[in-house]
């Protein structure tokens, strides 16, 4: 009985970083709508993607913080595996539905 509530919180963790993923990835695309054409000091239409990566980096750093919180060795690597998997589709969803604005 005990294993089940550690393996949830666990998970509850991994859709967190989901959850960062997607804010993120909406906050990159609102401005990329309304009009933001300079990321980072990059005036290129490859600026948005630096946002983008700069949005999975957080993700990254995020799981490893939020995992190494839960104290929990138990699961670990597919609790991380699961939860930079997640944010890289997120993000590449992201990076397919902003691509007309970053070219157009």
């Amino acid at each position: 009985m005990v294993e089940q509530s550690e393996t949830r919180f666990g998970w509850a963790s991994v859709v967190l970083i989901w959850a960062v993923a997607v804010a993120g990835s909406a906050i990159v695309g609102g401005l990329a709508l309304s009009g933001q054409s300079s990321w980072f000091g990059d005036d290129s239409w490859l600026g948005l993607y630096g946002a983008l990566g700069v949005v999975l980096a957080a993700t990254v750093i995020g799981t490893l913080v939020v995992q190494l919180a839960t104290r929990r060795p138990e699961g670990f690597v597919g609790r991380v595996s699961a939860s930079i998997g997640g944010a890289v589709v997120v993000v590449a969803l992201a990076a397919l539905l902003l691509a007309p604005l970053a070219a157009g």
